[in-house]
């Protein structure tokens, strides 16, 4: 199997739907022109900010959504794969769904990945409420791009190696987290997250962030990141707007499992 070129965006996005789809597509040509067959964009890359009932109001409806139509087309425009980051789509009740869509090069839907841990956090003055508006998502999710089986998670999932340990036995070599990281909890645990993922599990971990200020007062980490199965950092985009792009290569994953086959020698 070839490598595959991954790309990893990274965002400050704000309010205006518009103005988070136009520098998206942007970023997204400027992967696509360096060679990247898979991109990633950030957790709530199309809106940034707002109160519970403004996010509320900003959910599409999964069958009639702007937002899934543009990432559709900006897979078929550059035949590139998009993990496209994550929005906010109708729920039940007053719940949305904080949902990862994930699209081939034709723009083909592949499945849509609804965040299972929910960031709930009171530390030195900061506090979230995801469980007040979002509705926990049921189960994993993985596909196949370019070969390579891929698992999906967003953000706050990076604390529960059940999740990444579960993709890992059913055969995964890729792992995908889409971030908003906020700068108190990014500055602390990201990198040593990132890597414990991908060296636990052997696999390439690919990591899309939110970066900077934001409406509402947020401060994302950004720190945008591709780790390869050793831990190594392959890529990393410190802070601002941008992508950065590595290499996903099987024969580099299959020298590390070889190497170490922790997989075969768990007792538990």
């Amino acid at each position: 199997m070839p490598d595959m070129r991954v790309a990893c965006i990274q965002l400050t996005s704000v309010r205006q739907v518009e103005e988070n789809l136009a520098a998206a597509a942007c970023l997204l040509g400027q992967a696509a022109a360096a060679g990247a067959k898979l991109a990633l964009l950030p957790e709530n890359f199309a809106f940034m900010g707002g109160n519970d009932d403004q996010k509320r109001v900003i959910a599409e409806d999964q069958n009639d959504s702007a937002i899934l139509k543009f990432l559709a087309g900006q897979a078929e425009k550059h035949g590139m794969a998009i993990v496209g980051g994550s929005l906010l789509l109708s729920g039940e009740g007053d719940k949305v769904r904080n949902a990862c869509p994930v699209f081939d090069g034709k723009g083909q839907l592949l499945t849509i990945y609804d965040k299972i841990h929910l960031f709930d956090m009171d530390y030195q003055g900061e506090s979230y409420r995801e469980s007040a508006f979002i509705e926990a998502g049921k189960k994993p999710a993985q596909v196949s791009i370019e070969g390579f089986k891929t698992g999906l998670s967003i953000c706050y999932d990076l604390r529960f190696p059940e999740l990444y340990r579960l993709y890992a036995e059913n055969g995964c070599q890729v792992l995908c987290n889409v971030a908003a990281f906020t700068a108190t909890t990014g500055r602390a645990h990201w990198l040593t997250l990132l890597r414990a993922r991908a060296i636990e599990n052997q696999c390439y971990m690919l990591a899309s962030a939110q970066s900077g200020e934001h409406p509402d007062g947020r401060q994302t980490w950004g720190h945008s990141m591709i780790i390869d199965p050793w831990g190594e950092v392959l890529a990393e985009l410190a802070e601002g707007q941008g992508f950065i792009t590595a290499d996903v290569s099987l024969r580099r994953l299959e020298q590390v499992r070889i190497s170490m086959p922790v997989l075969q020698h768990r007792r538990y």
